[in-house]
C-alpha cells in the first residue's frame, strides 16, 4: 500500500473526521461547519480521493484571522475549510507514526503524551545538574518564513510517495483570504491547520540532531529552544556556531536582538523563569504571566460572568 492510499484509507479518514469534529473551530472560507462535515464525505468522498490520487486537488484558501499574543501583538492564523482539516488530520495521523520513533526525545511541542511541564522538568535537571549559562535563541517569525524546497527535501528522506508529497506541496502553497484578498504563499506553514505543527517538527528535528551530534544539553518546544552549558565562554560559542548553522542549513533568521547568553535567572522558557532555592533550581511563572492570569481571573469573579458561567467549563 502506497503512503497515500494510507491516508485516504477509509479507517484513517474516519478517524479523522471524528477528530476534526471533536476539535470543532470556526469554519473556513466556504462556511462549512464541523457538523456538516461527514454527510459531505459521504457525498464527495469517491470524487476528493480520485482528484487527490490524480495530483489534480488543490485546497481552498485558509481564512486569515488575528489572535493577540501577550507582548500586544497579534499572531496570524491560517483557518483551511473543514475539508482540508480532514485531510490534513489523515496525513497527521500517518506522519506521526513515521516520524514520532525518530523525532528527538528534547522535543516537546505539539507532540503526543509530551508537554511543556516536561520539557521544564528537563530544563531544570540541565540546571542542578550544573549546566548554568543559558543559550536562548530566538528564530524570527519561524512559521513564515519555512523554506518549501527545503522542507520538501527533508520529507522526500523519509516520505517517499510524490502524490503525498504533492499533496503537503499544495497545502503549503495554498492562499490566504485577508481582508476579501487572496495572497499566494511561497514561504512559511499557515499556522491554524493540524498539519502545521507536524511539519515544523520535521523542519526542526534536523537542528535537534545537529544539537544532539554536539552534545549539547537543550530543550525544545516548537520554534522555542534553549540550550544549557557550564561556562559563559562555551555558551557565547555556542550561541555563534548554532546561528550560523541556522541560517545555512535551514535558511532560518535569528533574531540578533532577542537571541542571548543570560544567567537562569534573567532567563525564560515557555513562560516560566528560575530561581536558586537553597542548593536547588526551581522555576515559577514570568511576572507578565501573573498578570495576565491575574487579570483573567478578576474577568472571571465579576458577577456577570461568575452567575452565568456553567460548573462544567470551570
Amino acid at each position: 500500500m502506497e503512503l497515500i492510499e494510507k491516508i485516504l484509507s477509509e479507517e484513517n479518514l474516519q478517524k479523522a473526521i471524528r477528530k476534526v469534529k471533536k476539535n470543532k473551530g470556526a469554519p473556513g472560507v466556504d462556511k462549512m461547519t464541523v457538523q456538516e462535515v461527514e454527510e459531505w464525505f459521504n457525498q464527495y468522498k469517491e470524487d476528493l480521493i480520485s482528484k487527490i490520487l490524480n495530483k489534480q486537488y488543490k485546497p481552498m484558501p485558509v481564512k486569515r484571522v488575528y489572535i493577540p499574543k501577550p507582548n500586544g501583538k497579534q499572531r496570524p492564523l491560517g483557518i483551511p475549510t473543514v475539508v482540508d482539516r480532514v485531510i490534513q488530520q489523515a496525513m497527521l495521523q500517518v506522519l506521526n507514526e513515521i516520524y514520532e520513533p525518530v523525532f528527538s526525545e528534547h522535543s516537546y511541542g505539539f507532540r503526543p503524551n509530551r508537554s511543556a511541564h516536561m520539557a521544564m522538568e528537563e530544563v531544570l535537571s540541565y540546571l542542578n545538574d550544573g549546566y548554568e549559562w543559558i543559550v536562548d535563541l530566538d528564530i524570527e517569525k519561524f512559521f513564515d518564513t519555512v523554506n518549501h524546497d527545503k522542507l520538501i527535501s527533508i520529507l522526500r528522506e523519509r516520505v517517499n510517495d510524490s502524490k503525498t508529497l504533492h499533496l503537503i506541496r499544495a497545502y503549503l502553497q495554498v492562499g490566504i483570504l485577508d481582508k476579501g484578498l487572496v495572497s499566494s504563499s511561497t514561504i512559511g506553514t499557515p499556522q491554524g491547520g493540524p498539519i502545521s505543527v507536524i511539519l515544523s517538527n520535521i523542519y526542526l528535528d534536523k537542528f535537534d540532531k545537529e544539537l544532539e551530534s554536539r552534545n549539547l544539553r537543550f530543550a525544545r518546544y516548537a520554534d522555542d529552544c534553549i540550550i544549557f552549558v557550564k561556562s559563559e565562554m562555551s555558551a557565547n560559542r555556542v550561541m555563534k556556531s548554532v546561528t550560523s548553522w541556522l541560517e545555512r542549513k535551514l535558511f532560518l533568521k535569528v533574531s540578533a536582538t532577542k537571541t542571548k547568553v543570560v544567567r537562569p535567572t534573567k532567563g525564560q522558557f515557555l513562560g516560566f523563569t528560575f530561581y536558586k532555592n537553597s542548593d536547588e533550581w526551581k522555576c515559577c511563572p514570568t511576572k507578565d504571566r501573573k498578570k495576565r492570569l491575574y487579570s483573567n481571573i478578576q474577568k472571571w469573579m465579576e458577577r456577570k460572568h461568575a452567575v452565568s458561567r456553567p460548573l462544567s467549563v470551570t
